[in-house]
């Protein structure tokens, strides 16, 4: 097997060595139980098809918060990397946005759009916004001016610009974003799903969070952990590598 697959999975078994050894010494399952104790539960919240609703509707809300948040930021953050007075106008605004804490803007949504699917989905974009916008205005000041001229010596048009010239120097910045994007967005997912949704892993981890249910809350927790690695693993780090081939050509 190659080491981009061995070296993730032994990784993994010494994490939960190190569970299993945190487990041992706490000798309380009630405070943090043995990894193999979450398999029956976590097999009976599959067959009760409870996992399965409340693990796809917080995917729903990933993805569209994921697709809105990249594709305004990557609009936005391009724009602001190539039009220096526009950048002067709005770089005071983002850095507004990016210091203003994800629970303001929760909370914020929630009053003033009501406790709705609309409103979660758009205060987890807001808050995504800013940083996808910020990576991807520095990636367009690192655009090469030669490959800019040349596409104005050939009079490409301005689609064709974007699609041959621009998005391919982009690229390393977008899955940068794309990456962290993932990774900020289900977690604001479910702050925003323990705070005013009635469905959803973060209002799972909220009702056992009441029943001090331990297991339950990791069973839930690890559940959307291992979709987000499948997410990382299946698709993130292969368009990495494809991207990043034509450096190494």
């Amino acid at each position: 097997m190659p080491d981009r697959i061995v070296v993730p999975l032994v990784s993994i078994l010494g994490l939960f060595g190190l569970w299993a050894g945190a487990a041992a010494l706490t000798a309380d399952a009630q405070i943090l139980p043995f990894p193999w104790a979450l398999a029956e539960p976590l097999a009976e919240a599959i067959r009760s098809g409870e996992l399965p609703y409340h693990l796809g509707r917080t995917l729903i809300r990933v993805a569209w918060a994921f697709c809105l948040a990249m594709a305004l930021g990557l609009a936005l953050g391009l724009a602001m990397g190539r039009l220096p007075r526009l950048d002067r106008w709005l770089d005071p605004w983002l850095v507004v946005f990016l210091n203003l804490p994800a629970l303001v803007l929760i909370v914020l949504c929630y009053l003033w759009i009501g406790l709705t699917e609309t409103a979660a989905i758009v205060a987890v974009t807001l808050n995504k916004i800013p940083q996808v916008t910020t990576v991807i205005r520095e990636g367009a000041r690192a655009l090469s001016p030669d490959l800019d001229a040349m596409a104005q010596v050939y009079r490409m048009p301005g689609l064709a610009r974007l699609r041959h010239v621009v998005l391919p120097q982009l690229a390393p910045f977008i899955v940068a974003a794309a990456r962290s994007g993932i990774a900020v967005i289900w977690k604001i997912v479910l702050v925003v799903e323990f705070l005013g949704r009635s469905d959803g892993i973060g209002f799972q981890i909220h009702l056992y969070f009441q029943l001090f249910d331990v297991t339950m809350v990791l069973v839930y927790a690890l559940s959307f952990v291992v979709v987000m690695l499948a997410v990382e693993w299946l698709f993130l780090q292969p368009w990495e590598r494809r991207i990043r081939r034509w450096r190494a050509a």
